[in-house]
């Protein structure tokens, strides 16, 4: 059982007040709240042993690069890495998509064939738009239904021997759709094409084993995850990391340096130029230790007692509709007001001291196959109460009367 009451008070953030109410924060889809515990790591490492890694003799360099490298482990442990090499860090999800786009643009060609997802973010949909038009491949899209899920019948229709490369979702930032990535990865490989998964919204719920499930390249976000912001990571197998090329030059990367060639370090340092957010992911390996002592199946059980919780009280309300009801889904709620903008809802929310989203959450594709402009959407983390979707719920019922 989650101790709720702990839990919470390791959170300073929820102890403050917003237009004179009491802070309900239901934005944890676009980033989570960070722990006391992560925030100490951070205040530790500036007030202790900031200095920069991997290059210098000092005390001071050698405890920076120790504990670097020690989060490189955490996260490697995390998610099942076979090797520690095999994860690189990046300032984030974006970062580690652009990257492997980059690589793959030296290895595709006009006949091949690219996957993407109706239900992806658009930093899982632009880079790869930008691939296509570098390299003359063509880009093809798993329709999606009503109720928020992918169609497995037309993704096995668009795969064949022509198909390189398939980029999902782990789980949808707009809708909360949980997608069946297993089976993705499995049909993908028997044509012999690669897989991206992006992980950002799946990190936070549960705990993904790359080597399990066989995923070439796996990428999500530390603050997603109670961690800071400005830092994520990229897993990938060895065997694809060796073949991509370096996505920057500068210092790190290299082996040698001459002006007449330049050779690259090995694993993972060729995908890690300049100096890094040193900071970031020694908080990152920090959060993540957080979230394993909270442990994800407790988080998992207690976020999807919130998200039954919070969708049959929302119902109750009179014009709601929500967008986004696959049977398989973790705790986001989209929804919006009959007749009424979800922007307006979401400034009389605030007012209140309630934080949502509003708008398309960077997937207008979602919202063009809904034909809205957007949604409303409360997202909640292992944090959360019941009485502050209750909170929720009494506010959307204010700002309903007031906007009607």
């Amino acid at each position: 059982m989650l101790d709720i009451d702990k839990i919470r008070k390791d959170f300073p953030i929820l102890n403050r007040k917003v237009n004179g109410k009491p802070l309900v924060y239901f934005d944890n889809a676009a980033t989570s709240q960070t722990p006391q515990q992560v925030i100490d790591v951070i205040v530790d490492y500036y007030s202790n042993y900031n200095a920069n890694i991997h290059r210098g003799v000092h005390a001071l360099s050698q405890e920076a690069t120790d504990k670097y490298e020690a989060a490189r482990l955490t996260i490697q442990n995390h998610f099942n890495a076979k090797h520690a090499y095999e994860i690189i860090y990046t300032s984030g999800t974006t970062e580690s998509i652009n990257l492997v786009a980059h690589g793959f643009a030296a290895l595709l060609n006009k006949s091949d064939e690219v996957i993407v997802s109706a239900l992806e973010h658009h930093s899982n949909i632009v880079p790869w738009q930008m691939l296509c038009e570098k390299t003359g491949a063509t880009l093809k899209v798993i329709p999606m239904n009503q109720e928020g899920e992918l169609d497995m019948v037309v993704y096995a229709q668009l795969l064949s021997n022509k198909t390189k490369l398939v980029f999902v979702n782990h789980i949808s930032n707009a809708l909360g759709t949980i997608n069946p990535i297993e089976s993705i990865i499995k049909q993908a490989h028997n044509v012999g094409a690669a897989v991206l998964i992006d992980g950002a919204q799946a990190c936070p719920h549960v705990k993904p084993d790359v080597q399990a499930l066989n995923v070439d390249f796996y990428v999500t976000s530390a603050h997603k995850m109670c961690g800071p912001t400005g830092v994520g990571m990229l897993y990938g197998k060895q065997e694809w990391l060796e073949k991509l090329p370096p996505y920057q030059g500068g210092g790190e990367m290299i082996d040698q340096v001459s002006f007449e060639k330049t050779t690259y370090a090995g694993l993972p340092h060729k995908f890690e130029a300049g100096t890094p957010n040193i900071c970031g992911g020694i908080a990152f390996g920090a959060a993540i230790d957080y979230m394993n002592t909270v442990g994800f199946e407790t988080i998992a059980n207690y976020e999807n007692e919130l998200l039954k919780y919070g969708t049959e009280k929302l119902l109750e309300i009179d014009g709601l509709k929500i967008y986004g009801t696959a049977k398989n889904k973790t705790s986001v709620i989209s929804f919006n007001l009959d007749g009424i903008h979800p922007y307006d809802v979401g400034t009389l929310l605030d007012k209140m001291g309630i934080a949502v989203r509003t708008g398309h959450h960077c997937a207008q594709p979602i919202m063009d196959y809904f034909k809205i402009p957007g949604t409303i959407r409360a997202s909640f983390a292992f944090y959360n109460t019941k009485q502050e979707i209750d909170a929720l719920v009494e506010g959307i019922k204010k700002a309903k009367m007031m906007l009607s």
